[in-house]
Order: C-alpha cells, then structure tokens, then sequence
C-alpha cells in the first residue's frame, strides 16, 4: 500500500495560512499599515477601491528594503523582528512573525515598489496567488508602495463571502482608526474611490481623536494619567452624559498596539458605576505602556488579544485611575479621607468649656415580645371601605373603551409586585410580563405598517445627532428602508439632520432608535431590514413593567397578545415566550 502522508505545496499552505491572517480586506489594511510604522514612516497613505475588493494600495516614507529584504519578505515565516524565542517577549513593534505578506500574496496579485534611502535605484515585485512573477529595477521614491489588487481571486468561495462594501468599509475604518489613534505623531491620508476620507494631521492624541470622531468630542473627554515604577496609564475617557447605547468609541492600547479586553472594559465599567445607566458604554481612549516582558502578544493569529502577567492589578489600578480623573473634574463625588467629614461641624473650645458627658435615650417601656397592635373595629371598617371604594374606581367600566367590557375577565387580572401579572387561562396559571407582551404587540403591528407603506408626520423643529465617518456610512447603507419606514434624514460633515419620523413613533425616542440600529446593524436586505427596525421601536418604545399598575392599562394589550394567537416566539432575543412570559403548572 502506498504512503498518503505528503507535504503540502508552498502556495497550498499559504492560502491555508491565509485564512487566519487574512479574513476580509480590512486584515490586509490592518499588516500593511503596521508594517509602514514598524517601517519607520511619518507618512502613510492608505487608498482602496471597492471597499478593498479590487484595491488595496498603502504608500510610506519609511527606511524601504534593499533588493534581498523585498523578495525574502514575501517568504514565510521570513522577518527582521527575532532570531530566537525569547525575542518574542521583547517585542516593540507590531508584526514578528513573518506571515502576513506570504498569506496575503497567496490569495490576491501584488506588488511591491520599494527603495531605501542611501540606494540610486528601487526594485518592483509582482507576485500573483502565491507564485513569484518578476522582479526587476524601479525608479521610486524612498519608503514602500504596496499594491493589493483583486483579493481572494483565486479563492472564488472566500470572495462570494464578503460583505457588502458598506460593511467591508466599516471594517476597515476600524483598523485604520486603530492604527491612527495608537500613532498620533505620524500624517495618515485616507482614500476610498478616489474621494479622501481622512487627513490626518501629527499632533496630540486629543487632535488625533478629535479628527477622527469630530471636534465636538474634546468637550466630552476628561484626561486620565497614573505612572507607577511598573506601568503607565494615559489617554481620556467621555463624561458620563456622552455615554451611549452603541459600541465604537472604546480603545485599549498597549505599547502602542490596540488589543481587546473584555476584562478591562469591564474595569471601566464599574469605575462609571450610578452615573451611567445600565446597558450604556462610556467612551474611551486608554494608552498603557509596560515592560514587554509583563505581557504576551503572541496568543491570537491578529495580536488583538494580550495576555498580562498581573491582570489584576492592572484592573485596579485601571478603575482606581478613572476614578480619581472622574473626582478631580467634578464628575463624581470625591473624598478626603486625610480628614472625617464629622470633624468640620465641630466647633472651637478652650480650657473654660464645660463639656457635658453624652446621653444615650432610651424606652424603658419597649417589649420586642409584645404582640402586635390589634386594628379596632372602627379602623377595620374604613380600611374595608376604602379596599371597596379602589377596587370600584379600578374596575369601573367607564374607564375602559370597549363597550361591553368583560368584568370577569378583568377581574382575574392579578398584580404582582414585581410588576407581572396572572390569569388563569386553559386551566393554566400565567404569569406575564407586560413589557414582553407589550413589545409584541408593537413588533406586529410595525411590521404590518411597515409592508403597507407608514405613515411620515414631518416636524416642525429637525431632531440633530452628531454622526462620525463610521456612523455616516451605516446611515447611508440603510437611508432607503429608512425613508420607507417613514423617516426623512440628510447627512452633512458630522451631523445628521432627522427632518421626519413615522407617525407612531414619539418623538423623544427617535434619537434611542437611531442608537439602536447602529449598534445592532451589520447587513441586512430590505426584507431582513423591516423586520429589525420592527424590533428596534418595539423595544424602545414599550412600556415598562411598573407603567402597568391597572387592570385598565394593561387589559387591552393583553387582549390584542390573545388576538395573536399568544405566540409562543419572542422576536426579542429569548428562545420563547413559555421561559420569559407563560409558566404552565400542568
């Protein structure tokens, strides 16, 4: 029998390398962009076509490579950063691993310009799906020009699953967000279809992110900064009242690298504890800056995630920090714990002062034994009355708009004080939850107005919300399900003008729908779409559990839930209706 253990081809290998390193064209601006700082460069312009479809070019004034360095570059596992293992954990720059060019020249045709600067003459690379064409001399500027066009060619199946090209540049906005926000010294340019998106000045990091996320920001950032022997913190964090539903203003750096880190997120979470509401995300913009031998960047393919030596510790000090900033601007109460708040009421005594020796009161008379206080017959009597008198007023039928209303039923109606109600229906015991009901309720009668056309109430004054470039290109990807759901938008630099809404929707929750749908959305057809934004007011415009407190208020939901047919499924993220609504004792 013949062996059937063989070695894989180069360019197989590469393009099974490529799918870890290379998932979308926002992978391929994240590793060039890195390599032009770890370049050197002061200057880097990023331009793409097609949402990196066809084109992704990055050009750079950094060090260049020799004629050697551009084709070995293209090899893998070939890198400048370590010779040996223990370089991995002194790391300062951003790749090391020398796979990123061999993965992304496995799966898309590229070239490589590039000339160092004490060189006459440049040299010109082309390789295509992981086969080297040619090389040949150049005449170029200093620094490195990488041309990466028709990604995933020679991988039809990974192309047919990109997204929409207003989602693979959402992507790759975040990376290069990232990258600007972590190198605020170095100029950035942005191009997509040949209209520039960014031009990013060297400055501050508060010039930086206010460029990036618009000018109106620097208002509501607080600067926070601790140094200790072992590690420094910087950056800026929002106020509590920037605080929003959706998630994008949220950036962790360390040494320079932005990672993720559902750990420390929370540690911010909690520093901004009773002044934010709940399900809300403070922003912010957290540099540390630590010895690379107290942390692991090698442990994820896009050294997104980092693993700490004291997690912990950078944890409190993490929200010990955010804190103090949030104290000393006056955001938060702070404390002077050098002295006793009691001490401040005390008043002045010299040696003539008589002191009297305190007293402590107390009920020579109380019995904790003692039973309870019997109600006399009076009382008895007007409590009864007064029960009697509420439950008319409540079960009064003029209070209810149907014309023959159904005492019996509303009668069974029972409030619990948690809010819920219960009924016995089908020789079965319901407990429900009128918010769930409620948003039911909403989400089918949205979704029907929503296929027939809705109605749009123009208004008199426009509703504004500021909007960065991320927030403008979902707004634009969703503007015509938008305007057939009844709203009427114009988007201009970083603010988006609300001229008309749906007529059944309040006005005061238009601005907590728009947040909601672009936290949520991704890429949805209009189909898909109808019934997201169908959610969306349902759940923001539902009344709450404690809003029900008559029968007469939360009847005719109910009645419209029974009209349903009781759906069993909750289009609101549970598995179903029997675990969060109906609890059947049979």
């Amino acid at each position: 029998m013949p062996d059937i253990i063989h070695l894989l081809p180069d360019n197989v290998a590469n393009q099974i390398a490529a799918g870890e390193v290379v998932q979308r064209p926002a992978s391929v601006v994240k590793e060039l962009l890195e390599n032009a700082i770890d370049a050197g460069a002061t200057q880097v312009i990023l331009i793409v076509k097609e949402a990196g479809r066809n084109l992704i070019q990055v050009v750079d004034n950094g060090i260049g490579m020799s004629v050697t360095d551009a084709r070995m570059a293209f090899e893998r596992h070939a890198t400048s950063k370590i010779s040996k293992t223990e370089d991995i954990f002194h790391i300062q720059t951003k790749g090391f691993r020398g796979e990123a060019l061999a993965s992304i020249s496995a799966v898309a045709q590229v070239e490589l310009k590039t000339k160092k600067n004490e060189e006459e003459i440049g040299t010109h690379v082309v390789i295509e799906g992981g086969e080297f064409i040619t090389q040949k001399p150049i005449n170029t500027a200093t620094g490195t020009v990488f041309l990466v066009k028709n990604l995933f060619f020679n991988v039809p199946a990974r192309r047919k699953f990109l997204k929409s090209n207003s989602v693979e540049l959402r992507h790759i906005l975040d990376e290069f967000h990232r990258v600007a926000l972590a190198h605020e010294t170095v100029q950035f340019q942005l191009f997509n279809n040949e209209e520039e998106l960014f031009r990013l000045r060297s400055g501050g990091v508060l010039q930086r992110i206010s460029e990036i996320f618009g000018r109106k920001i620097q208002h509501q950032l607080i600067p926070v900064s601790e140094q200790l022997e072992w590690i420094r913190l910087s950056g800026f964090i929002g106020k509590p009242e920037s605080a929003k539903k959706i998630r994008g203003e949220q950036f962790f750096f360390v040494n320079y690298r932005f990672f993720k880190s559902n750990y420390l997120n929370k540690a911010v979470q909690d520093a901004f504890e009773n002044l934010i509401p709940s399900k809300y995300l403070p922003s912010f913009f957290i540099y540390i800056e630590i010895d690379p031998e107290k942390i692991d960047v090698n442990i994820h393919p896009t050294k997104t995630e980092i693993k700490f030596e004291d997690e912990s510790s950078i944890y409190m000090l993490l929200r010990t920090t955010i804190k103090k900033s949030l104290g000393v601007y006056n955001v938060a109460p702070s404390l002077d714990f050098d002295q006793n708040p009691e001490w401040s009421n005390l008043s002045s005594v010299n040696k003539n002062t008589s002191i009297t020796e305190p007293k402590i009161k107390i009920n020579p008379t109380y019995n904790p034994f003692e039973e309870k206080k019997i109600i006399t017959s009076k009382e008895k009597i007007n409590l009864q009355e007064l029960y009697a008198s509420s439950r008319k007023e409540i079960l009064s039928p003029e209070i209810f708009d149907f014309p023959n209303p159904p005492l019996i039923e509303e009668q069974s109606l029972l409030r619990l004080s948690n809010g819920r109600w219960v009924i016995e229906k089908e020789n079965k015991l319901w407990f429900l939850d009128p918010y769930r009901i409620h948003q039911t309720v909403l989400y089918e009668n949205h979704l029907k107005n929503y296929k027939g056309n809705a109605l749009s109430q123009q208004l008199l004054f426009p509703i504004n919300r500021p909007v960065y470039e991320m927030e403008k290109e979902k707004l634009d990807s969703i503007k015509t399900p938008l305007f057939a759901c009844g709203f009427d938008m114009d988007i201009e630099s970083d603010i988006v003008t609300i001229t008309a809404i749906p007529s059944d929707i309040p006005q005061e929750k238009v601005i907590d729908i728009i947040d909601d749908l672009l936290m949520e959305l991704s890429d949805h057809s209009e189909d898909e779409f109808s019934i997201f934004f169908s959610k969306s007011v349902s759940k923001v415009s539902a009344k709450k559990r404690n809003e029900f407190i008559q029968p007469s208020q939360f009847y005719p939901i109910w009645k419209n839930f029974e009209s349903l047919g009781c759906p069993k499924y909750n289009p609101f993220g549970k598995k179903n209706f029997e675990q969060t609504v109906i609890i059947d004792f049979d």
